[in-house]
């Protein structure tokens, strides 16, 4: 497992009985994530200042039990990003993500030439600010137009208003289509699709049904000297290596080397816990 870097302003504080417990920019949040099994280490730490309520017909609502700001800031190096509580229990950010956004600035750097980088399903831009850090340039693809106002708002933050990033609101199956018609071609390719969703125009997405399909068309807008394809799951029951598996017979013929698979996670402060939180697979043709 990789176990992401330390965010500034992010803490994984403890983890049990089905929740984390987060501290974001000195606010505590409480959290639902089923695949934790276990008790928590430290009860008394679990005095949050606010905690996601599931409902038993689907979603959820925050619950505050203190005043929050309305926007919260955390960073990673260079990388500033907002923080808020959406109501899909998420923050904006998956810190966990901070294990590949290292291995991507270190990629780009280490191949000593112009890269250009795609980021699909690109949500607030993590990947895409630490490819604009890193020197490349980059098309930020996202089927929501306040997701991708929000990775614009990063990047301000972050000091990369002026980077060379195109921000698209699109649907990514629609877009990569369109873009192998056009003849246009990156050296890196980043997937991080939902396990379900809809995009701008109602479009249907499932993963089981559509990932292979998509990374068969993304190969094919591959340049012609493609640094790396990474794919990212977070959907219960498909592993790295189903991961692995999708690119190497979609665009492994490209690569020098079989897709490399492993789980990410994140280090509990309470009980030395290693949370995992997802699964990565990599094509890389290092330079």
């Amino acid at each position: 497992m990789r176990v992401a870097g330390a965010l500034s302003g992010y803490e994984l504080l403890d983890t049990g009985d089905g929740n984390r417990l987060e501290k974001w920019d000195g606010f505590v949040f409480k959290r639902p994530d089923p695949q934790i099994l276990w008790p928590a280490a430290q009860p008394a730490l679990w005095k949050p200042d606010a905690e996601y309520l599931r409902s038993k017909t689907g979603g959820g609502k925050w619950r505050f039990l203190r005043p929050v700001p309305d926007t919260l800031r955390v960073s990673f190096g260079p990388l500033r990003f907002l923080i808020r509580p959406t109501g899909f229990k998420h923050m904006g950010l998956f810190p966990e993500q901070a294990a590949n956004w290292a291995f991507l600035m270190e990629a780009i750097r280490a191949a000593g030439r112009p890269i250009s980088v795609l980021n699909l399903f690109a949500y607030t831009g993590g990947a895409t600010l630490a490819a604009l850090a890193a020197g490349a340039s980059v098309c930020h693809v996202d089927a929501s137009k306040g997701m991708v106002q929000w990775a614009r708002d990063n990047a301000a933050e972050s000091g990369l208003s002026g980077a060379p990033c195109r921000w698209i609101v699109d649907d990514c199956m629609k877009f990569v289509e369109r873009e192998a018609r056009r003849g246009r071609t990156y050296d890196v390719i980043i997937l991080d699709p939902p396990s379900y969703g809809r995009g701008p125009d109602g479009q249907l997405w499932t993963l089981e049904n559509s990932v292979y399909t998509l990374c068969v068309k993304c190969a094919q807008i591959l340049s012609a000297q493609p640094l790396l394809m990474m794919l990212n799951t977070y959907t219960t029951g498909l592993t790295g290596g189903v991961m692995a598996a999708v690119l190497n017979r979609a665009a492994g013929s490209r690569f020098h080397r079989p897709a490399q698979a492993d789980e990410i996670g994140l280090a509990a402060t309470a009980g030395g816990t290693v949370l995992p939180a997802g699964n990565t697979a990599i094509l890389y043709n290092k330079e």
